[in-house]
């Protein structure tokens, strides 16, 4: 009679639990390159491109093992469905069960955008399409263009661009689109497998329900319908918000927010720039809540301890911020006298006792001497200049004589933008799309990045671009 001793048993028994083990799981190859490629689609059922389709699951079967990243934001399907079909994956095979009841005579396009994915290393499948038809033929026509952001002439891929058959204006708030796609990284956009009619044409952030509910959002419009199968030449579709994003910690206005102090704490709340203080610019007093009142008897300044200085004062239009202006000498020493009850604030609180602020004015040899000539200069497009750090405009010029000169400029790294000042007010202006149809006004980078150094003269020349339509 055969028998197993003990320690056998458990050695078996460890053997096939590992083959076990090694079964259930997906385990990527040991060794060898680095596999850099994409899946590969070799398998779809029904295949791409099928007419008169029935049926209600798709399955797509790839070269390798597959995973989906962020479908709901990858994934577009044209025409839009108001039940949205379930999407799934095993192993190999993405698969696509249809919830909705599909329109006769229409071609429906699947785009997973970035979705697909290999289980092993990651590598996506990009821009992916499934197509079918539920009638004898694929619609074959297209519309292609461009997004841009109006205000900074930069691009968005994460917009919507849509189309509409209900031309009218109000469709864009009360239903949703009938097409939609994504532009990629330049802005770039292309609609495939269209049918032959009339679209009004859209591009907007990717919420609201895909609507446009909020002057804040993201949004750009074409001045005209469009018909597909006519030639049509690329689009140009500029986004824009009417009001002010905003963020965390700061007003439309784009200063703090009023932050709460306990009830019992009477003390006015400022603060001031550090560093020192630029010559051609005012003192800023920021106030963390509203200012109700303020003395202007009560500030003081002077220079090198003993010479007081004549400054004016202003209150900005969001009374948080007080400007103090004064003909400043470089490389002087300053106080700021600001004594009690100068101010009050909304809330009531005031200065309970008199502070003093020093700072030092900066020299002419921190700055650089700028001048700038400029090559393709249109003086009817009204074109500023916009000297960018960190994405905010710190100083903007007309350039329309082709030159611009400045004896005393901050030294530093900018981006530069031009503005085409359609109004001649010196700064951008939003679009508007109800009570009244608008564009906004338009700028583009500028091919170039300025470098200003301090105690030189920079001299430069610059090539503009040309205004949009040129």
């Amino acid at each position: 009679m055969n028998r197993f001793s003990f320690p056998a048993a458990a050695f078996l028994l460890l053997i096939l639990a590992q083959l076990g083990n090694s079964c259930a799981n997906i385990v990527p190859p040991a060794g060898g390159p680095r596999d850099s490629l994409p899946p590969r689609l070799v398998r779809s059922s029904p295949p791409d491109s099928t007419t008169n389709f029935r049926g209600k699951t798709i399955e797509l079967t790839f070269d390798e093992y597959i995973t989906l990243q962020e479908t709901r934001t990858n994934l577009t399907v044209s025409p839009m469905y108001e039940i949205q079909p379930e999407i799934s994956t095993r192993l190999r095979t993405l698969t696509i069960r249809l919830k909705d009841t599909l329109e006769p005579n229409t071609t429906y396009t699947f785009n997973f955008g970035s979705a697909i994915r290999d289980f092993n290393e990651g590598n996506i499948l990009r821009d992916f399409d499934y197509t079918f038809s539920t009638g004898p033929a694929l619609d074959s026509l297209s519309l292609d263009g461009i997004v841009t952001l109006a205000e900074t002439g930069g691009t968005d891929s994460t917009l919507l661009v849509e189309l509409y058959r209900n031309l009218q204006d109000s469709a864009v708030v009360t239903q949703g689109p009938r097409y939609i796609t994504h532009p990629d990284a330049e802005g770039r956009f292309r609609f495939r497998n269209l049918p032959a009619g009339t679209f009004a044409v859209y591009v907007l952030e990717d919420k609201n329900n895909r609507r446009y509910l909020a002057k804040n959002q993201l949004f750009g419009f074409l001045d005209s319908s469009v018909t597909t199968g006519r030639g049509n030449t690329p689009l140009q579709l500029y986004a824009y918000r009417e009001t002010p994003a905003v963020t965390n910690g700061a007003s439309p206005s784009g200063t703090p927010r009023s932050t709460p102090q306990a009830a019992t704490d009477r003390r006015l709340k400022y603060t001031t720039a550090p560093g020192t203080q630029d010559l051609q610019s005012d003192f800023r007093i920021t106030f963390d809540n509203k200012v109700k009142t303020f003395d202007s008897s009560k500030v003081r300044l002077y220079r090198d301890s003993a010479t007081a200085v004549p400054a004016s004062l202003r209150l900005d239009s969001t009374r948080r911020v007080l400007s103090l202006r004064s003909a400043w000498t470089e490389g002087a020493s300053y106080q700021l006298i600001l004594e009690k009850d100068f101010a009050t604030d909304t809330t009531g609180r005031s200065q309970l006792r008199n502070d003093t602020v020093l700072f030092s004015a900066k020299r002419t040899t921190d700055y650089g001497k700028l001048l700038l000539r400029f090559r393709g200069a249109v003086p009817s497009s009204n074109p500023v200049l916009q000297f960018v750090q960190g994405d905010k405009v710190v100083f903007s010029a007309p350039v329309g004589s082709g030159t611009l000169s400045r004896d005393l400029f901050p030294p530093g790294d900018y981006d530069l933008r031009l503005l085409f000042d359609r109004n001649g007010n010196g700064i951008w202006d939003a679009g508007r799309f109800f009570g009244g149809k608008r564009q906004p006004e338009i700028v583009l980078p500028v091919e170039r990045k300025l470098t200003v150094k301090p105690d030189l003269d920079n001299e430069i020349e610059i090539e503009l671009p040309q205004p949009p339509g040129r």
